[in-house]
């Protein structure tokens, strides 16, 4: 089944927006190759930025700018929430390439998108669709309107075909953990060592997309904590931690900034950074259990 035929039920909107981002993104998939260099340029984060980092949100912005669909626009590449003219009614925010510091070394990436009914400064809970697309040895598509989760690969004639319908996330014990050991602060460290005693296995790739990817496939629990001198952690909540966060619930998982459920959160700004563990629900149970045991 391709794309366009499996999103037949929803809001024609919403229908559009998503085949637009999956038509924007085989492009991005073709453009590794020639723009593999970094850029003069720094992001909002103070971070240096690739050519292709660059190059891709300015593809995704023009086109959905164009669409005439969308109204709001938050990319981690800009300062500010963009608006456009028109009568459109849905918000967006994007990653529009995660992971790209691994490009030179030809690991996976991706594009990270959430999709809102209005303002995108609102709780991840408010969604209406979330989706990303990975960049690896095959380019898939994985999205939710809250229907299930459902996987599509882009095949030989260009288009995207259904893989894996309705995910739901197994039991497994795979673990991929951010930030250095030293540096984890007591709670998430006690986290950590009680999933090693329970014969977890590191698999870290250093790109959250693919990372999380894995673990809705696999099992286990991704996590990018607080720690020592950046306790209020380092991926940013609008961009990363909402939209993969709304999909893996979707997929019978679980997220959280280490106490509390990160969907509910009312974003104060769009640089917000939030700690994340996202997974299982057995995994994301006992960190908030030993967190707030204290």
């Amino acid at each position: 089944m391709r794309l366009e035929e499996h999103l037949v039920d929803c809001d024609e909107d919403l229908k559009e927006l998503i085949l637009r981002i999956g038509n924007v993104c085989k492009t991005i998939a073709k453009g590794f190759a020639s723009r593999q260099d970094y850029s003069d340029t720094k992001n909002v984060y103070g971070e240096q930025q690739m050519a292709l980092d660059k190059w891709a949100d300015e593809v995704i912005i023009a086109d959905l700018k164009a669409s005439g669909i969308v109204k709001y626009l938050a990319s981690e590449e800009q300062p500010e929430i963009l608006e456009f003219d028109g009568q459109g009614t849905l918000g967006v925010t994007m990653d529009p390439l995660d992971g790209s510091s691994l490009i030179d070394v030809n690991l996976a990436v991706g594009t990270i998108i959430g999709i809102y009914r209005g303002s995108v400064l609102a709780p991840g809970k408010d969604m209406i669709a979330a989706m990303y697309v990975l960049y690896g040895p095959l380019t898939t598509l994985t999205y939710t309107v809250k229907k299930g989760v459902h996987d599509f690969v882009l095949n030989p004639q260009g288009e995207y075909v259904l893989q894996k319908e309705d995910i739901k996330i197994p039991q497994g014990k795979i673990f991929a953990p951010g930030a250095a050991r030293r540096d984890f602060l007591p709670g998430h460290l006690k986290w950590i060592e009680e999933l090693e005693s329970r014969g977890y296995k590191i698999r870290f790739s250093g790109s959250f997309v693919a990372d999380v990817h894995q673990i809705m496939h696999k099992g286990g629990v991704f996590t990018y904590p607080g720690f020592i001198g950046k306790e209020e952690g380092k991926l940013r909540l609008l961009f990363e931690a909402n939209p993969m966060g709304f999909i893996v619930e979707q997929a019978g998982g679980a997220t959280s900034h280490g106490t509390g459920n990160i969907l509910a959160i009312q974003p104060e700004a769009v640089s917000q950074r939030i700690p994340i563990y996202i997974g299982g629900k057995m995994e994301i149970n006992l960190i908030e259990k030993i967190n707030l045991e204290g």
